[in-house]
């Protein structure tokens, strides 16, 4: 399966496809996500607060070093700037700013959202998106579970258990620079940077929604046609699952596995994730149609995601956390 599918989510909602262009289109996005777990969403009407973003981004990588430091994540506060990130225990050639906003903020005031002070607009916007993103992820999330086939009814039960006001998501904004962004100076304390501007992985929650430039770069890896590229396409978001979703669908979404190719611009390249993710005490265990055997066990969300956060601040000498570790050998009993 070599295209990535566009599914246009405005004329979804408001009713505006007929029945067998929806069908097609809904069929379209259950074939995406079997086979390598990507589509594109159009009609989504966040393209002026998307161009926000990318100014305020770009407003932020600009900053001196310095000022990008003061904001810097530590092994406390998973939030905030970093520039030495892992990625399969090799160093990813980017930077980023994580961020949370909101209700979704932690009680520790040792774990809040850090905010530059050199950029009026920067946390306003990036709190409007955060929010609106939100109710993005929730209609994109019953869009593909009804591009699955699963009651609207189930659905309601499902996501009331596995989000609810409580979910956990997270924002982040990357900059992948044309050279090695950690100073000269430190670089001998740092993890050898690896061979591409960030090396395959999945994401952890349950989709992903993507803001990227036009640079170009990313790319998932597909069942059929192995390493395919995720093209920039103006006005669309990027829409990938992640490992709760193929979870909770016993193997029938694919956590798509995606990386990015070296960036030769000097210019570099920006992107903007959203990861829409469960309550912190939601337990992950497939959900399961009569008589079909669980493919994995089930485990707690706190405990994944920290493990995953954890493993991509430093190199602990071990593999991060892969849902592999929870699948069933064949034929195994509850």
């Amino acid at each position: 399966m070599r295209d990535i599918p566009t599914f246009n989510l405005g004329r979804y909602l408001a009713g505006s496809m007929d029945l067998t262009e929806q069908r097609k289109a809904l069929a379209e996005v259950a074939k995406a996500c079997e086979d390598h777990g990507f589509f594109l969403l159009s009609g989504h009407g966040c393209e002026t607060l998307i161009d926000s973003v990318f100014v305020q981004s770009e407003q932020f990588f600009a900053l001196s070093k310095q000022a990008k430091q003061a904001v810097c994540r530590d092994e406390q506060n998973p939030l905030g700037y970093y520039d030495r990130e892992l990625t399969k225990q090799k160093r990813d050639q980017k930077e980023v700013f994580d961020f949370k906003a909101g209700g979704h903020q932690s009680s520790n005031p040792a774990r809040q959202s850090r905010w530059p002070e050199q950029l009026p607009e920067f946390q306003n916007t990036l709190c409007d998106f955060f929010v609106r993103f939100t109710q993005l992820s929730e209609q994109t999330m019953a869009m593909i579970f009804a591009a699955l086939g699963i009651p609207e009814a189930d659905v309601k039960v499902l996501c009331d258990t596995g989000f609810g006001e409580r979910h956990t998501s997270a924002a982040r904004l990357n900059y992948y620079p044309a050279e090695d962004p950690v100073p000269v100076a430190d670089r001998e304390q740092v993890s050898a940077l690896g061979d591409l501007a960030l090396h395959h992985h999945t994401d952890p929650g349950a989709i992903t929604l993507l803001l990227q430039d036009d640079h170009g770069g990313l790319q998932a890896f597909s069942k059929t046609d192995g390493w395919i590229d995720v093209p920039p396409r103006k006005g669309t978001i990027v829409v990938n699952v992640g490992d709760v979703l193929q979870v909770w669908t016993n193997d029938r979404c694919t956590a798509g596995v995606h990386r990015v190719l070296p960036v030769a611009s000097r210019r570099g390249r920006y992107s903007t994730p959203f990861f829409y993710q469960p309550r912190a005490d939601a337990l992950i265990e497939p959900w399961l149609a009569p008589d079909e055997e669980p493919r994995y066990s089930s485990f707690s969300w706190r405990d994944y995601i920290r493990g995953r956060v954890t493993d991509n601040f430093a190199d602990y000498g071990e593999s991060d956390i892969q849902i592999e570790r929870y699948r069933k050998a064949a034929g195994a009993q509850l």
